[in-house]
């Protein structure tokens, strides 16, 4: 995310190079598509044991249907997504040499109407996107984000960023803190050895300022490391408590030689998740102080435009009503959200909370089959909390009304039937999910299938 800095000649820095003048391309094409030569094997659950010893490329050239020509039917995906061919909820057994359950899918038609609604969305209200790479690790799906506009990819650890860098991508956002010794050391040689790499981490202490500062000086860093004083807020996760944390932490960043202070972070869904008024206007009250303090500190800024970044999936509307338009003359600002859900979207928490939630549409569903009918109104099915999210709302069943799951085992999903006397031993059924990132972690290659339930893509992730 570097742009030109200001002369600052007492620090002796080099002027790195803006977004716009790099000719590096934002992820190594190269290493993405290499992920299509790595041979299937039993590793990757739920795909048919037929494809093993052959490549996604093999597999995607030939289109098969993951359900073996219908052997699993059921409702559509939703919005006009199609699910598994054959229609009307429920259906019997799947056929031999087709996906074993449970088993996780993306829809095509899903992934490519939200990246490009996002990417609109951004346009129209004047913010960048670094979408949150947390949400699904996949390189693949980093290569789209990037080609849909997005300025550069969020991580949240340090071990993100390496695998990341695994891949070639150029900008990253990391949102936290860095302090360790290995982790600098090794941001600082990276840093040193690809000057087209830009990355911009959080400071909140003072002490934090002296630790990276020391441990940057030991290192022999030839680049300062970019960073944003993050605002938090009272019960909040990270982040200076109060503007006078701010403002000294600031300071303390803008004076070290081996940072250097470009603008001011934070995130606003530490509040949670409520979008009543009286919540939104907690969350709008924090990013005006985030506001003020971009404007208070211009003077100490490093950047010709200055960052500020905020922006989950769930309040990034606010985010982007407070944090742009009519700043003070003379003070350039790039406001960037992290939003990273939006990809997916979901049938629990996002397609209650998301601003977009009437125009995003689902596009991750978790199949499985019914493998007891142990009493009345009750199906048992083979899919359990290591297959599926549980952390915000519980798999919401497709095309089956008034069904629910009332809870989850480790293999197992209990599924509290309305009346569908057609779901037996055998059937095969499908799941919304929500929260996607507590489902992309379980799972190391995604199908990824047209409308007809044919295999268009395999989306390898790296949790």
């Amino acid at each position: 995310m570097s742009l030109p800095s200001r002369p600052r000649a007492d620090r002796g820095r080099s002027r790195p190079a803006s977004l716009n003048e790099r000719m590096a391309a934002p992820i190594s094409a190269a290493a993405v598509a290499a992920l299509a030569d790595e041979a299937i094997d039993w590793r990757f659950k739920g795909l048919p044991a037929s494809w093993w010893g052959r490549t996604p490329a093999q597999i995607c050239a030939q289109a098969p249907d993951l359900f073996d020509g219908g052997g699993i039917a059921g409702s559509a995906g939703g919005a006009g997504i199609a699910g598994p061919a054959g229609g009307g909820g429920t259906a019997g057994s799947a056929g031999g040499g087709g996906a074993v359950g449970p088993v996780c899918v993306l829809r095509a038609e899903a992934l490519t109407h939200n990246l490009t609604t996002m990417a609109d969305w951004c346009r129209d209200r004047g913010v960048e996107l670094a979408p949150h790479g947390k949400t699904h690790m996949a390189p693949q799906l980093f290569a789209r984000q990037l080609d849909a506009g997005a300025c550069g990819i969020t991580a949240a650890t340090l071990s993100h960023v390496r695998a990341y860098r695994a891949f070639g991508v150029r900008d990253v956002v990391l949102a936290n803190e860095l302090v360790d010794d290995a982790g600098l050391r090794w941001l600082a040689a990276e840093l040193d050895a690809h000057p087209d790499f830009s990355t911009v981490c959080w400071v909140d202490s003072v002490r934090g300022v002296e630790l990276m500062t020391t441990t940057l000086a030991a290192a022999g860093a030839g680049r300062p490391v970019d960073v944003c004083v993050e605002v938090g807020m009272p019960g909040g996760r990270t982040g200076c408590r109060g503007q006078s944390a701010v403002d000294e932490v600031a300071r303390a960043a803008a004076a070290s030689p081996r940072l250097r202070l470009v603008g001011v972070a934070g995130y606003e869904a530490a509040r949670g998740h409520d979008i009543a008024p009286e919540a939104k206007a907690g969350v709008i009250g924090y990013l005006q102080e985030m506001r003020a303090a971009v404007v208070r500190l211009a003077p100490l800024f490093e950047m010709d435009r200055v960052i500020v970044t905020a922006g989950g999936s769930t309040y990034f509307d606010a985010v982007a009503d407070v944090l742009t338009g009519d700043w003070p003359a003379g003070l350039a600002v790039r406001t960037i959200v992290r939003s990273g859900a939006y990809l997916t979207h979901d049938d629990g928490l996002y397609a209650r909370t998301s601003p977009l939630r009437a125009a995003l549409l689902p596009a991750l569903q978790v199949w499985a089959q019914v493998v007891s009918r142990p009493e009345p109104g009750l199906a048992v099915l083979t899919m359990g909390r290591r297959d599926v999210s549980f952390d915000q709302d519980l798999p919401v069943p497709m095309g089956l009304a008034d069904s629910v799951v009332t809870k989850l085992n480790d293999q197992h999903a209990y599924l509290r039937l309305g009346g569908d006397d057609s779901v037996e031993v055998g059937s095969w059924l499908g799941f919304g999910i929500s929260h996607p990132c507590t489902v992309f972690d379980k799972w190391q290659l995604i199908p990824e299938l047209d409308a007809d339930d044919r295999v268009v893509g395999l989306i390898r992730t790296f949790f």
